[in-house]
């Protein structure tokens, strides 16, 4: 830990140097964080979308260190030393991953230590959050809190758990979703002690709490409901969640009283049923952990599986082209700002035939089928709470953006098995790769807009 973040800091002072002055987002959030250092907490920027949280902890930082050390004027609260809060938020997350692993597959004897360090590495330096590391955005300390309150939800401190998902919530509205994911943690695992219960009952060993036949599914959702629909059950799982329903209840009278999820510029954020962010997500997923999913293997199973259900297959097929025709929208931001790498995906690819978006549909199913797949150690209870809590945090998104993929990928690639020792070395080789290429861009190939003399940077 104290190694990569020793080599996040030299990165920290290169882009520093560079790029002095607030970059995109951080011209709304530096200017709000220093008006909260100079003690106007009534002052806010109507074009913020998110709550307070980032620039509470920034002047709970800064402040203090600022007094200790003697630090007067400028610096204080400059966007640099603003910044470096993000960088602490990064070495706590390294810290919350390696833990999460070692706690998640503690089961799993096989796993060595180097190779939990080793994963613990790769998934800090995740490109699209490990970029962000370094500009004063709010993605660094959500990943934090959120991870943290899994964390503590794992280890069956619901109160605690609770109480750093409200933080997470004032980094960003949307983790209130994954607050509903730690409660859903403690459903699914009443859920499967009962579902065993019930099947040692029958002595039926034909149905499987983990994989089965469509048949077993149905079983399965009878169950569910037989389950849920029981005052007695109601009562002992409120008992267990009710610190995640006090802060859900808060979250629900917030968005009453503000009138919706977002706060200020709300133009530009309206919520949609944008069914196709799902088939990005998956594609996204697919690319970022191409050594674990996008193998020979998995390819001949998913061949093998589409030749023994090609009506259930078809059926999918024909779901998702309909959900693309009706439900895909573009975003005005996708298609005018071409700092964005999203920017280039879409020109590139979506943009070069009306068909290539119905095209992709069968790279989106072998996405969707291999993803599946590699969660098939998790309870089906688990796996169906986990794809509740991502239709959740990406369908409503009408734009089209890397970043809200974050926490998502995260807990999806923390809960799959551990892969072989040169699997995740070419991951982590990968992730070193787009990231030199990314920083590489941003420092080195800037540009400028016609009617503007600002120096333009490549970003996520």
């Amino acid at each position: 830990m104290s190694g990569a973040f020793l080599l996040s800091c030299l990165l920290f002072a290169a882009i520093s140097r560079r790029q002095r002055g607030p970059y995109m987002d951080e011209a709304f959030h530096v200017p709000q964080a220093q008006a909260y250092c100079h003690g106007r907490f009534l002052q806010w920027d109507p074009m913020i979308t998110t709550l307070p949280g980032l620039y509470l902890v920034s002047v709970g930082v800064v402040k203090p260190t600022a007094w200790l050390f003697g630090w007067t004027g400028s610096v204080v609260c400059s966007a640099g030393m603003l910044r470096f809060i993000n960088l602490l938020f990064s070495a706590g997350n390294f810290y919350l991953l390696y833990l999460l692993l070692f706690k998640i597959h503690q089961k799993n004897k096989a796993v060595s230590g180097f190779q939990r360090i080793l994963s613990t590495l790769t998934l800090a330096t995740f490109p699209t959050l490990y970029f962000f590391t370094f500009l004063y955005y709010t993605d660094p300390g959500s990943v934090f809190f959120t991870l943290f309150a899994y964390l503590m939800c794992l280890y069956g401190n619901h109160k605690t758990s609770a109480l750093l998902g409200f933080c997470g919530f004032m980094f960003r509205q949307t983790n209130i979703v994954w607050t509903v994911f730690c409660a859903g943690n403690v459903v699914a695992e009443r859920l499967n002690e009962a579902w065993k219960t019930e099947l040692q009952k029958k002595k039926d060993e034909k149905i499987s709490s983990r994989k089965g036949s469509f048949a077993d599914l149905i079983r399965i959702f009878q169950f569910l409901i037989e389950y849920l629909i029981s005052p007695k059950n109601l009562v002992t799982l409120t008992a267990l969640t009710w610190p995640y329903i006090v802060l859900v209840t808060v979250f629900l009278v917030f968005v009453f009283i503000n009138g919706g999820i977002v706060v200020g510029d709300r133009s530009s954020h309206e919520a949609c049923l944008h069914f196709p962010q799902l088939f990005y997500f998956l594609s996204f997923t697919v690319f970022f952990s191409f050594p674990h999913l996008l193998t020979p293997t998995k390819i001949r199973k998913f061949l093998l599986s589409l030749r023994k259900h090609p009506v259930q297959y078809s059926l999918i097929a024909v779901i998702s082209l309909f959900l693309i025709w009706k439900f895909t929208y573009v975003h005005k931001y996708l298609l005018a700002d071409n700092r964005h790498y999203t920017f280039y995906v879409w020109r590139k690819v979506f943009q070069r035939h009306e068909l290539v978006k119905y095209v992709l549909v069968p790279v989106y199913i072998f996405a969707g089928w291999s993803f599946t797949d590699t969660l098939k150690s998790k309870s089906v209870f688990w796996i169906l709470m986990y794809f509740v809590c991502l239709l959740a945090v990406t369908v409503p998104q009408k734009l089209l953006e890397f970043r809200y993929f974050i926490l998502p990928f995260l807990i999806y690639r923390l809960n799959v098995p551990f892969p072989s020792l040169y699997r995740q070395l070419l991951e982590l080789a990968f992730y070193v790769v787009v990231n030199a290429v990314t920083f590489y861009l941003f420092l080195n190939r800037t540009f400028q807009w016609p009617n503007s003399d600002e120096i333009q940077r490549f970003m996520w």
